[in-house]
């Protein structure tokens, strides 16, 4: 990158584990809250941004540019262009790539960009046919007519909805479901349930950790129309045990599986941003910068082995830096499975793995488990899938300053089979 790109804050909203219902907010309503929050502290306006990117990978039908909705929510006028992106489960670092290019373009100097989801009001579909039904019905014209077409609804086969969360996470090439592509990797290194169970279990334990120390500063309380104050991510699980990830049995590959609903990422709802500067901002503005991005990368692989996308990513930005996996002082690969995560590092100490697809002369290494994903991840707090590639950014560079850490990598699978990752440094 020739332009310094500045990290100079960010704030995401508490992660919502969905229910049993659409949650208490819309994913303007997050995005909108946790920018407003982050703004407020800022020494310019709203109106003084250059561009405000969001990415979505649900956007509902009435929140379809959401990012150009929630900008005006902000008060950033009508003059400062909104827009979003998507690209599935990294929309939110897709965001800060998208702001990277325009600063080093010089067509922006100072960027919110980040990611919202609210998977809990996925909608549910008509079929089809049922579709097709009420096509005929709107083309009957007499009563005898709708009464005879009203007489061929069959309502078990017509009314059965269709879940759009499960179609929109099923891979429409290979026709698998996110899960069943995590189970490919378990298949593929031989992890066991039990190694993925102590996985989840130990995010859980970092993330009440975490929580209890105070290392979550990056989360701004949430409230409802109600007055209701939602201050903590509510999946978290402080009494997680190995006992209790035993019982679930595997929801993917019910015969032969061992992935189940407590060792995969949570359906959630949250926000997360980042604001970005150039050189030029931080001076005129008198920005105190928490880190800088100072490389990316995109990757393609496998669609039905989409979890080694972090692989994929991470490599080729190692090589171009001549960094090995142990100079990088701390790691965020989000967590969309247990098995994928412990498929990375398999991966990544694999001989003929590293030399077939990633042209290497043999094992690249393994991340040291004190330096990945130290505060807990998406398995205990969730993945609202457009908001997570920018949670994890925004954590790294609190956990490299909490640390006294200089350098460190977010990474990301996404569905589709592809890989993303940045490269960060604190200030």
């Amino acid at each position: 990158m020739n332009k310094t790109i500045y990290v100079v804050d960010g704030a995401r909203t508490p992660f919502l584990k969905a229910q049993k219902g659409p949650g208490p907010f819309a994913a303007s309503d997050l995005a909108t809250q946790a920018g407003r929050a982050l703004l407020l502290r800022q020494p310019f306006l709203p109106s003084d941004l250059d561009e405000v990117i969001l990415g979505c990978a649900a956007p509902s039908p009435d929140e379809t540019n959401i990012g150009r909705m929630v900008a005006l929510r902000l008060g950033c006028g009508k003059k400062v262009p909104g827009w979003t992106v998507m690209r599935n489960c990294a929309s939110g670092m897709q965001a800060i790539d998208s702001a990277i290019a325009n600063i080093q373009l010089g067509r922006s100097q100072l960027v919110l960009a980040g990611g919202v989801d609210a998977l809990s009001r996925a909608p549910l579909l008509y079929s089809d046919t049922m579709v097709r039904w009420f096509a005929g019905m709107m083309a009957m014209r007499t009563l005898g007519q709708k009464v005879g077409h009203f007489l061929k609804l069959r309502p078990a086969a017509l009314l059965t909805p269709v879940i759009g969360l499960m179609k929109g996470l099923t891979d429409p090439v290979v026709g698998l479901l996110m899960g069943q592509t995590a189970e490919n990797l378990a298949w593929k290194f031989g992890i066991s349930r039990q190694q993925m169970d102590e996985f989840a279990v130990r995010s859980h334990q970092r993330a009440f950790a975490a929580r209890q120390a105070g290392h979550l500063e990056e989360i701004v309380p949430l409230v409802d129309g109600d007055g209701k104050v939602y201050a903590e991510d509510d999946g978290v699980r402080p009494d997680a045990d190995l006992a209790s990830m035993a019982k679930p049995k595997p929801f993917f590959d019910k015969k032969y599986g061992n992935i189940t609903a407590a060792n995969s990422s949570q359906i959630t709802d949250g926000a997360a941003w980042v604001l970005l500067a150039s050189e030029e901002a931080v001076q005129k503005w008198g920005l105190q910068p928490i880190g800088r991005i100072v490389d990316s990368q995109w990757s393609g692989l496998e669609p039905e082995q989409m979890g080694l996308g972090p692989v994929h990513a991470s490599t080729p930005i190692l090589q171009r830096q001549g960094l090995q996996l142990a100079d990088i002082d701390y790691w965020e690969l989000n967590e969309a499975f247990a098995a994928q995560v412990l498929g990375c590092q398999a991966a990544w100490q694999d001989d003929a793995y590293c030399r077939e697809q990633l042209d290497l002369p043999g094992a690249f290494g393994k991340i040291a488990d004190d330096r990945l994903n130290v505060d807990g991840g998406a398995v205990a707090i969730g993945h609202p899938v457009g908001a997570s590639g920018a949670r994890i950014v925004l954590h790294l560079l609190h956990v490299l300053r909490r640390n006294q850490a200089k350098r460190g990598v977010a990474t990301i699978c996404i569905g589709g089979g592809l890989g993303g990752a940045m490269l960060v440094e604190a200030c």
